[in-house]
């Protein structure tokens, strides 16, 4: 076997000199394209978006962990540029593929965006070029999906071509991870493979761990998030358990969690949001069932997720009886609705499903979010209202996202009723408070 197209790819790598690629501008393109640009790549980004492609090139960040001085800097450098033409392929030496894998309604995957990126990406196909998919999917996609369009072009993979997976591990908004020191899986179709998409990602972060196979590597991020969905679904189980039988729930998970051993708290919320732990483990089921295997765990622990935000809607219709109010015809604000604290993302946002049902049962909804300037739910548009004005006007005011910004002093204060769902209010004690 020939090993002239590695030797060459791999020595352009570790020289920094690889003209570098990136599908997919968003929460996990951008920062990692930032990244290979910081340590002397050139880079290109690709992406369907005119809008991503024009702020990159005037060298401005719309993704919140990715500061626009960097950007700027890069841009300014010549290390960093951007475009909606694929065929930009012919001259990269890497190219990592970061698009979207939502899930249809039916929860099978939607895979509709990796087809068309890995497509246009071979059609441009060259010797010499390392692929790496970075999507969250299910494990054989990589091997059944793109290496046949790949080798359709009369390339070998493994000794032309060279095609990884490596599952994306952003956390938007952590203060302390992010792609530079989170440690980065990857596995290759073939050895050859495994060792260039390495050697790539050993050039800009901290730690790489790699793996024997692409289908491993796909399996890890199904397993981590599958892992955390599920004991989710646990705690969200447990908080309805307790509930009934009027037991803090938050005082049994603190106390357990003193346990120095076998035991890793995990807290229940209003439901489960963002782009991977809603999604991610119904991949696995989906590929399970092809094999003729039941994911039981999976699917239960989604159907109790799933329920939370009703679960949600009902304590603010029990917490307004308790006051002789009926929930048709109050106002109920909703503070905080991005996904998680401290970000910008309403992707998958239960309290988007929460606001809803709430209108749906006639109330009259508002909210308010620092980052989250308008949303739109169900086809109506609303915008954050001022805060302060906002609790003190509503009937009853529900927590589901605890942005550390937010004055609960104040709220408490203020506010007639709270339904508190992620136990923001602990150092409160109110009976005007009602916690999940």
């Amino acid at each position: 076997m020939s090993t002239q197209h590695y030797d060459s790819l791999v020595g352009k790598i570790r020289n920094r000199s690889a003209h570098v690629g990136v599908v997919g501008l968003g929460y996990v393109g951008l920062p990692l394209a930032v990244e290979f640009g910081k340590v002397g790549f050139t880079v290109t980004g690709i992406d369907v978006s005119e809008h991503k492609v024009d702020l990159i090139n005037q060298g401005i960040s719309y993704i919140q962990d990715v500061p626009t001085e960097e950007v700027a800097a890069l841009v300014k450098a010549g290390r960093l540029k951007a475009t909606t033409d694929f065929s930009a392929v012919k001259d990269l030496d890497t190219i990592n593929i970061a698009v979207p894998t939502p899930l249809r309604k039916t929860k099978d995957p939607d895979m509709s965006f990796v087809v068309s990126a890995s497509q246009s990406i071979a059609d441009h196909a060259h010797p010499g070029l390392l692929i790496i998919l970075e999507s969250t999917t299910y494990p054989g996609t990589t091997d059944e999906l793109i290496q046949p369009m790949i080798e359709a072009r009369g390339l070998t993979v493994g000794e032309d071509v060279f095609l990884c997976f490596s599952p994306e591990r952003v956390d938007p908004g952590n203060p302390n991870f992010q792609t530079h020191n989170i440690p980065k899986v990857v596995g290759g179709i073939t050895a050859a493979c495994t060792q260039a998409g390495a050697a790539l990602y050993q050039q800009a972060l901290e730690t790489v761990v790699p793996v024997s196979s692409t289908r491993v590597a796909e399996m890890v991020k199904l397993l981590e998030n599958t892992f955390r969905m599920i004991n989710i679904g646990m705690v969200n189980e447990l908080a309805m358990m307790c509930e009934r039988i009027n037991i803090n729930v938050w005082e049994v998970i603190d106390a357990a969690a003193t346990k120095p051993f076998g035991f890793m708290p995990f807290y229940p919320g209003p439901g489960l949001g963002g782009h991977c732990i809603p999604i991610d483990p119904f991949y696995l089921s989906w590929k399970t069932k092809q094999a003729g295997i039941e994911a039981r765990f999976i699917e239960l622990a989604g159907y109790i997720n799933g329920s939370m935000p009703h679960f949600v809607v009902d304590k603010v219709q029990n917490a307004l009886n308790e006051q002789s109010k009926s929930l048709k015809g109050s106002n109920v604000h909703i503070l905080g609705v991005a996904y998680k604290r401290d970000i910008d993302d309403v992707r998958e946002s239960p309290a988007l499903d929460i606001m809803h049902l709430l209108a749906r049962r006639g109330a009259t909804v508002t909210y308010s979010d620092p980052y989250i300037p308008s949303i739109d739910v169900e086809g109506t548009k609303h915008q954050s209202l001022p805060q302060d004005a906002a609790v003190a006007a509503a009937d009853c005011v529900v927590i589901i996202t605890d942005h550390k910004q937010v004055d609960y002093s104040s709220v408490v204060q203020n506010a007639r009723l709270i339904v508190d769902t992620r136990n923001a209010l602990k150092k409160f004690s109110d009976p005007k408070i009602f916690r999940l």
